[in-house]
Formats: C-alpha cells, structure tokens, sequence
C-alpha cells in the first residue's frame, strides 16, 4: 500500500491551485473588463474590480448598436448562428458516422476494407488543406452565407467512423446471432440493439463535436461575409478594427464571455457521460 504523505497531499492542493489560478485569471481579466467602459479599460493600469457597467455592456453585446470601429451586429444572432452550426455539425457528423461503421463492420461488399481505408485517409486531408476546392464548390453552388454553406462541409467525420467501428467490433456476435434467430432486419437490430449500446459513445463524441464545431472559425471566415451570417467566433474578430482605442473592448470581452457559456454548459451537463464514454468499455 502506498502511504500518503502529508506534504506530499499539500504540495499537490498548491499546484493544483496555482494551476487553476494561471487558467482563471484571464477568465477573470475578460469579465472584469466587460463590466468597465471602454474609455477606462484603456486606462494604465487597467482596473482589475468589476464596475458599474456590466448590465448595460451585456445588453449592448447582445442587441447590438455599439460605437466601435468594428462589426456592431447584435451578439444574440451570432450566438444562434453558431448554436445552429454546432448542432447541425454534431448530429450530421454522429448520424453519418455511425452508418458508416454499421455497414463497415455489419455488411460484407467488395472493397470493404479499401472503403474503411479510404475514408480513414481523409484524416490526412483537413479542411485546412481542401480549403480552396471547397471553397470554389460553396461558392458555385450558391451556398455562401447559408446554414448549409457553413455546416456540410464539416459533417464527414473519419474520426468518428472509426471510433465506432472500433466500438462496434467488440459487439459479441451472440447478439447478432440472437436478433438474426428473432427475425429482426439490420436496421431493426441497428435501432434497437446498435444505439442504446452506443449511447456512452454518442454522448462522448456529442461533446467533443459540438465543441468542435462551435469554435470554428477559419471555414466560416471565408464563408460568410454578411453579418447575419457571422457565427460569434467570427463575430470577435470583426468586432476589432483600428487601434484600440477605436474598440469597444469592453464589449469585445463581453462577447467572448458569452461565447464561453454554451459550450460550458454543455460539458458540465454531459460531464458523467462524456467520461464514461471515454473509459466505460462494459458491453
């Protein structure tokens, strides 16, 4: 057995606490500066207690109609945009990836490994690679500054695919042979054997995508140009222009606050199962 050591116990709680400290403090910074004026954030030394303006800065961020030299496009139409992105991004990329390893491990068809392969390889061909040729298919396709523009180049996920067939190869052939012996069809078993297995997996891989897909921001700043387009990644960076004194910064690190949310609330609901599907391997 191995002996915990007192000061061993407290050498561990002051890194961990130094540790949080260099990760909170410019969480701290942001907020504190989006409850100032702009005219006082740009003050030396900036001031590091809330103030009196958080109330009224939020509400400017989120309806929009700020004095800044950069986008003043309300916050709240952005929030949606890159809410819908998310949401479209994780469910297409969950959806088409678990049909995709179904018939992978479940279907026999020539070329079945190629097929795995091919679509594996893709890993090594990022968005950031097929940027151009996908950018001139959007563009000709009509589909720049649109729900669709901005989410179906995204959907295919290699990672995914095969993070399910891995899963879906440890199915014991017993259940495949039992559900056969019932009369069940593949998508009968798919539906109601597949799915509720995966339901640790789908969790898991919810969160990492909606993640994935909220912080987007290289694909939709070639994508969008108009304003009822920017997702609030994108809506940051537009809302910076000039020198600083010509930004609103408070507003700025209002909105950056606000981008943090969704997607904190979203690991700290799904906390439980995105940690048991990461370890859990109980069938």
């Amino acid at each position: 057995m191995v002996e915990r050591s007192p000061w061993l116990t407290a050498l561990a709680h002051v890194v961990m606490v130094l540790g949080l400290l260099v990760v909170a403090f410019p969480l701290y910074l942001a907020f504190v500066a989006s409850s100032h004026t702009a005219q006082e954030i740009i003050q030396a030394p900036m001031p590091l207690l809330p103030g009196g303006h958080l109330w009224e800065t939020y509400k400017t961020a989120l309806l929009g109609g700020g004095d800044g030299a950069g986008s003043t496009a309300p916050v709240a139409r952005m929030m949606w945009v890159s809410l819908v992105t998310a949401l479209v991004i994780t469910f297409g990329k969950i959806a088409i990836s678990l049909l995709s390893a179904f018939a992978i491990v479940y279907f026999r068809f020539p070329f079945k490994n190629f097929f795995f392969w091919a679509i594996f390889v893709t890993l090594m061909l990022p968005v950031e690679v097929r940027i151009m040729p996908t950018y001139k298919v959007v563009s000709d396709l009509g589909m720049l500054n649109t729900y669709a523009g901005l989410t179906i180049p995204l959907i295919a996920s290699a990672t995914a695919t095969f993070l399910f067939r891995q899963f879906f190869l440890t199915v014991p052939d017993e259940l495949v042979e039992a559900a056969r012996m019932d009369g069940a069809g593949p998508m009968r078993f798919f539906k109601d054997i597949l799915l509720p297995l995966s339901k640790t997996s789908i969790a898991a891989l919810f969160v990492i995508q909606f993640i994935y897909g909220w912080n987007q921001y290289l694909w939709p700043l070639l994508a969008t140009t108009s304003e009822d387009m920017y997702p609030v990644v994108i809506g940051i960076k537009r809302m910076i222009a000039g020198g600083d004194s010509a930004n609103q910064w408070n507003v700025v690190m209002a909105t950056a606050i606000l981008a943090m949310v969704p997607p904190a609330i979203v690991v700290i609901l799904m906390q439980k199962w995105f940690v048991k599907g990461l370890v859990d391997t109980e069938k």
